[in-house]
């Protein structure tokens, strides 16, 4: 085995699907200080936690010892396929985050499917350094853009496209305790 290919190619499949390392230790329920140690080349793995590593980043153990790692051209699947992930705190505030395209690591797009469950602390205002796109599927929500005074209203079919940097926040409206959403980001660098 190459390790130094496989350390470098886990970072590099790490850093293309903008995960942390912690993100990558939670889902391949191994330590952070292991997938640090990975990755720069100061441990030897068995077999079995290199499979829960290449998993977690989106690897097959093959792809691990090719050397070089195509994303594919067309990915199938579907919005029950989508790979659980945490994004900015997703789970204080009662939201789920499900990448939709998690196996495509040359994306310039995320697209992921959000539930919105009822919940004690409501997100603040946030931006994002890229463009977004927002459809909502199911239930009923308030978007909040620029201040919290002003929410648009949204009901399944509804649609908000922002340009990257405005300020805002979704919540659930009064009454609801679910909704789901598409919503899908430009990739940071991508014009």
């Amino acid at each position: 085995m190459d390790m130094l290919h496989i350390s470098q190619t886990i970072k590099q499949a790490r850093l293309r699907q903008k995960m942390t390392i912690e993100q990558v230790a939670a889902k391949a329920d191994l330590s952070k200080g292991f997938i640090s140690r990975l990755e720069n080349f100061r441990v030897t793995p068995s077999l079995n936690a290199l499979n829960k590593v290449a998993s977690a980043v989106g690897l097959g153990m093959a792809d691990l010892f090719q050397p070089n790692v195509v994303s594919p051209q067309v990915l199938f699947g579907s919005m029950s396929e989508g790979e659980e992930i945490t994004r900015d705190q997703s789970e204080r505030h009662g939201m789920k985050y499900f990448s939709l395209a998690h196996g495509k690591l040359d994306r310039t797009m995320s697209p992921f499917l959000i539930e919105y469950h009822t919940c004690k602390k409501q997100r603040g205002l946030m931006m994002h350094p890229t463009d977004e796109f927002f459809l909502l599927l199911e239930g009923k929500v308030e978007f909040h853009v620029f201040d919290m005074a002003n929410p648009r209203g949204l009901e399944p079919g509804d649609t908000a496209y922002l340009s990257k940097n405005i300020p805002h926040t979704v919540q659930l409206s009064q009454g609801q305790t679910y909704a789901k959403a598409l919503v899908v980001y430009r990739e940071e660098g991508e014009e």
